[in-house]
């Protein structure tokens, strides 16, 4: 947010419209900004120690139309994504993605699947460029996405379109749980995914407040870092927005900062804040954790 304030943001994108008016070679001018742009965001994070940082997934506009070595200016990108990854190694900063909703592969609709497959295809084509591990630790995060009306068959697809992806995805892809009672717990990742397919899980604090499978915080904190093998496990944490900022928001909605202290049961884990105040919330908490509320205040 701090940079954004002086003009530098890594999500510049574009409308169909325009797209469709300028195509690949504004696509690619875009991206190249966005890169550059990322790699002052990677410095601040090192003047400032933040260690762990979520790339834009969609620093690249409309890239589900065409491949990046299409782009006419592939070259320089490529030069910049490797300049971005060696200083996110050599300031040791872990670097993820979270592609969007509509990145699915355990639709009914195989055209839908088809579709996700090629988009987190792409999401690993950046991060190799950028020389990032193929493991977790650069990881690809996304959520399993709907039921249709029948979850264990819906894993089962997830489970056999993960079986058809590239390595370079593969290896890098993990799943979150979410937050509605009627959709995926950690419970059910570990059950329909990490037990067929091995796939990590990435607990998200809030969302267990509304999907929590029958386990308790610590119980399923602890069945979701289990998952993730030698690899330090990444998590998500935001307060509830209704909770302390606005009695009048959704339950669901993430508050600005974080307002109670981060439990960690006594395990060892990466966090990734999803604060709306962004790296605001995260100098916040680490200037005031100690005087923060104990435990969270129930809804």
């Amino acid at each position: 947010m701090d940079l954004s304030d002086k003009g530098i943001k890594v999500n510049r994108g574009m409308v169909k419209a325009t797209f469709a008016k300028k195509g690949i070679k504004y696509a690619g001018e875009l991206f190249e900004k966005n890169i550059r742009d990322m790699i002052e965001v990677l410095k601040w994070n090192r003047d400032n120690d933040i260690k762990v940082y979520r790339m834009s997934s969609s620093m690249c506009p409309w890239l589900s139309e065409y491949e990046l070595s299409d782009l006419p200016n592939y070259r320089k990108i490529c030069i910049l994504l490797a300049g971005a990854g060696k200083l996110a190694k050599e300031t040791g900063q872990r670097l993820s993605t979270h592609p969007g909703p509509f990145t699915i592969i355990c639709s009914p609709n195989e055209d839908i699947n088809i579709k996700g497959a090629k988009e987190l295809r792409q999401h690993a084509e950046i991060m190799d460029l950028m020389n990032l591990p193929q493991s977790p630790m650069a990881a690809i995060n996304i959520h399993v996405g709907g039921t249709y009306g029948d979850k264990k068959e819906t894993l089962k697809r997830f489970c056999n379109t993960f079986k058809s992806l590239p390595a370079s995805v593969k290896s890098r892809l993990v799943v979150e749980n979410d937050d509605k009672g009627s959709m995926y717990s950690v419970k059910d990742l570990y059950d329909g995914l990490h037990l067929n397919i091995q796939v990590p899980i990435t607990f998200d604090f809030h969302h267990h407040r509304f999907c929590d499978g029958g386990l308790s915080e610590q119980e399923a904190l602890q069945l979701a870092t289990s998952t993730w093998g030698v690899h330090t496990p990444l998590t998500h944490y935001s307060s509830c927005k209704k909770t302390f900022e606005d009695s009048s928001s959704k339950a669901q909605a993430h508050a600005d900062y974080v307002y109670e202290v981060i439990k960690t049961y006594g395990i060892s884990f990466d966090i990734e804040m999803e604060s709306k105040a962004k790296e605001r919330a995260v100098l916040k908490y680490n200037k005031d954790k100690h005087t923060l509320l104990e435990s969270y205040i129930p809804l």
